[in-house]
């Protein structure tokens, strides 16, 4: 994270900032999750299956069509499918 803004001519001080900021609100989220978690698990399932969700809009919404840029679209259609049958192959172990 700190990388890209410091090479984009962010300085340094600020850089360090938004860094700790981030790591701020990562940290309380975990504290949530670790409460909800205790509370039911139910909950805990329902929200990872939402960030699970999440995750696949965001590859197959964002990073494929970079993907189908590069290799004209049948590798990365091919690659989707595996995946995703993979997935669900593995947690049904």
């Amino acid at each position: 994270m700190a990388v890209p803004m410091k090479n984009g001519g962010m300085p340094v001080f600020k850089v360090i900032y938004y860094v700790i900021l981030s790591g701020i609100t990562t940290g309380i989220g975990a504290l949530f999750g670790s409460i909800i978690g205790r509370i039911s698990k139910e909950i805990i399932a329902m929200c990872l299956a939402f960030s699970a969700g999440a995750m696949i809009y965001i590859v197959s919404g964002e990073l494929t069509i970079e993907s189908n840029k590069l290799y004209n679209g049948k590798i990365t259609a091919i690659g989707n499918i595996l995946g995703l049958l993979l997935g669900i192959f593995v947690t049904n172990i």
